[in-house]
């Protein structure tokens, strides 16, 4: 049950929404990022289906509510809210992008709509969920580019900021462009093709390193990847091809990787083993294998783990959950902040996008075919409506499928701008009065 997998001041402020006879007032909510990430262009839409899945199971137990009764802030609250609690249900509306979209600073990748209280909670674990998973997509979308075409393995699974981050770094990454994970967990979650080599521990154990590569080969078989820089990686690589076949490659994880590379396939290639596999791995990032590629080293595949599964370059996103619109009765407001340097724009949002560009605004606009007949497409989707999904979510290799096609189709100078009636409806609410 993760209803407690939240910040404590969402709780505070559903006591108070319903001790100030707010439980009938819905409001509007949008998930976006302020500014993209360093070294970014965009993000990439992932973890809606954790964010599904959290929404429609949202509940609070006995003792969860024991808990928080317990607690000083809630002394006031009164008996009717633990009652709220206890019968605690998503009731509302989800509105989001596709898993595997590409998106930008001030975009809702999520909308969420519905009572005021049932909004508000999810806000922690919605950041939470779909921003590090978009985080880390954007991060494996650099790397696979980087790679031209060869594969890309995540495989950060042990660097990653914890176990459950280590699964859905793989997920993301996979999205993204990856061909697999090393994490076995989100292979058997979500069907993704997982890798794994051996360790050095594995070579060291052994006596003679050749005892170990041929003890790997009676295991794996075709499968057989073998470590080959435990003592001398060009003397390894000679052991590795004198065994012969089945093979799938060998692994390099240290050293001079472009020169090494170039050493090992001549090796391989002179055993007749010219379709056996170089990967490399070894603390690599996208600058790391633009220049091995650069280089021309003669490497198959890249296993990419700390800097994927934390990406460490831009390790956090700018992403805020703020409220766009309230209603009370038959009273909607527009709500939206004017501080300086965290301002919001007013009113339920949709996105459309060009194939140029795309356009901020309300969701009750229609985006017109543009001069040159361009069409927009509609961005954010219903997924959720009154408590209960839409339709089935993909799977994950199918998303994968999408967020390639959707990255392809990002032109070189996109842009992004608001529309003219978000603008306007934005400069009368600025003019009115607040106080």
């Amino acid at each position: 049950m993760k209803a407690l997998h939240t910040d404590l001041y969402q709780l505070t402020m559903a006591a108070g929404y319903f001790e100030s006879g707010k439980v009938d007032e819905s409001a509007v909510f949008e998930l976006f990022v302020r500014r993209l990430p360093a070294n970014r262009d965009y993000l990439i839409a992932a973890g809606l289906q954790q964010a599904v899945e959290y929404l429609l199971s949202l509940r609070f137990t006995d003792e969860q509510v024991d808990y928080l009764r317990s607690l000083s802030q809630f002394q006031r609250a009164s008996a009717g809210f633990w009652e709220y609690l206890l019968a605690f249900r998503f009731t509302g509306d989800l509105f989001a992008m596709p898993e595997g979209t590409p998106y930008f600073a001030w975009e809702p990748v999520a909308i969420v709509r519905g009572p005021l209280i049932e909004a508000q909670i999810p806000e922690t674990y919605l950041l939470s969920t779909i921003g590090f998973q978009s985080m880390i997509a954007a991060k494996a979308a650099r790397v696979v580019e980087a790679a031209q075409g060869r594969s890309v393995v995540e495989f950060g699974s042990r660097r990653a900021h914890g176990p459950e981050a280590g699964v859905f770094a793989g997920r993301a990454a996979y999205v993204a462009g990856c061909v697999g994970t090393s994490d076995v967990e989100a292979g058997f979650q979500f069907g993704i093709p997982v890798f794994g080599t051996s360790a050095h521990s594995w070579v060291l154990s052994f006596p003679r390193e050749i005892d170990a590569f041929r003890c790997l080969q009676d295991l794996l078989g075709s499968g057989s990847v073998y470590l080959i820089d435990s003592y001398d990686t060009v003397e390894g690589a000679k052991r590795a091809a004198s065994l012969g076949r089945p093979l799938w490659g060998v692994r390099l994880d240290s050293g001079d990787l472009a020169v090494l590379s170039r050493q090992v396939r001549a090796i391989l290639d002179e055993a007749g083993l010219q379709d056996a596999k170089i990967m490399a791995t070894s603390d690599l990032n996208e600058s790391r294998i633009a220049e091995l590629i650069e280089a021309g080293a003669p490497i198959d595949v890249f296993g990419v783990g700390t800097e994927l599964a934390t990406s460490a370059d831009a390790p956090s996103v700018a992403a805020v959950y703020k409220m766009a619109e309230i209603t009370s009765g038959t009273e909607r407001r527009l709500v939206a902040k004017y501080s300086s340097d965290k301002h919001t724009f007013p009113g339920a949002k949709q996105v459309f996008r060009y194939s140029d560009g795309d356009v901020i605004g309300l969701s009750d606009e229609c985006q017109p075919a543009r001069s040159d007949n361009k069409r927009a497409k509609a961005l954010l989707r219903p997924v959720i409506l009154g408590g209960n999904l839409v339709e089935e979510l993909p799977t994950t290799s199918a998303i994968r499928d999408y967020c390639a096609q959707a990255v392809r189709q990002l032109s070189p100078g996109h842009t992004v701008e608001y529309s003219r009636q978000m603008l306007a409806v934005s400069e009368q609410l600025r003019n009115e009065p607040h106080l």
